[in-house]
């Protein structure tokens, strides 16, 4: 009794094809992402902050424990920080040192770093004041 078989000459694609496919969706979703720039942040070493303060040519701006933001001690809201930081970056031509204080949130920092972007600054560093 001999059985007739048939041989399997082909090799099926299919699923090698699916896998390819979703390797290119996975591909076209970060792509984009690898794209993004980050800030550059210069975290100055371990000098003293009035040090910086009278070297440089720094806007200084305070971020106290409660997020409120003071330049030269006075009170500046959320909203006129761009307005402030625009005007002193003139006469500040370095940059901006930002002051957070130990209980400060990130939130009000990063919101700072993002009103000075949009006011022109290239510079920006962080220390803990």
């Amino acid at each position: 009794m001999a059985r007739n078989r048939d041989t399997f000459n082909e090799i099926n694609i299919t699923p090698l094809t699916d896998i390819f496919l979703v390797l290119l969706i996975i591909m076209m979703v970060i792509a984009p992402l690898l794209d993004q720039q980050g800030l550059n942040l210069a975290v100055p070493n371990n000098v003293e902050t009035q040090d910086i303060k009278q070297e440089n040519k720094l806007i200084s701006v305070t971020v106290s424990d409660d997020d409120r933001y003071y330049i030269d001690e006075q009170e500046i809201s959320g909203e006129e920080l761009e307005a402030v930081i625009k005007q002193r970056s003139k006469d500040f031509p370095e940059g901006l040192l930002i002051l957070a204080q130990p209980e400060s949130s990130h939130g009000a920092v990063v919101k700072l770093m993002d009103r000075a972007r949009n006011a022109g600054v290239t510079n920006i560093s962080v220390a803990e004041s």
